[in-house]
């Protein structure tokens, strides 16, 4: 059984910062579910692209509020707490928060805590990616 606790995630390679976001990844590959787990604070008045070609990913909004824009059709999703969204088909999209947004997300396959955003705003396929240093 795994248990762990966002307050002894903060502050380790587990709690990942960059401009837009602070991504505490609550599960990783490493830990052997198949699918990674983060609460993820996207930072008020910021935008980020994102296109996640290897992964698929879900995401359930738990506080704030925020736009989700698919980024090939212009259709823009508003994104209030108790929306989610699948990113079933790979979508290219934007998400702008509009106040602080607090959302949960789980990527398959699992993330392995070492990624970062490539220029296009996907992460390397799973299988490229190492975890971080302990």
């Amino acid at each position: 059984m795994l248990v762990n606790r966002l307050a002894e995630i903060e502050g380790t390679e587990r709690d990942v910062g960059a401009p837009t976001f602070q991504s505490r990844r609550l599960l990783l590959a490493d830990d052997g579910m198949g699918f990674s787990f983060h609460d993820t604070i996207l930072h008020a008045g910021s935008e980020t692209t994102m296109w996640y070609r290897h992964h698929l990913e879900a995401v359930y909004c738990i506080d704030g509020e925020g736009e989700l824009e698919e980024t090939d059709s212009g259709v823009v999703h508003q994104i209030l707490p108790g929306t989610l969204y699948a990113l079933d088909q790979n979508d290219r999209h934007k998400l702008r928060a509009l106040t602080e947004l607090r959302m949960i997300c789980v990527f398959n396959p699992a993330l392995t805590g070492g990624e970062v955003h490539q220029p296009d705003g996907s992460y390397p396929p799973a299988e490229r990616t190492p975890a971080p240093a302990p």
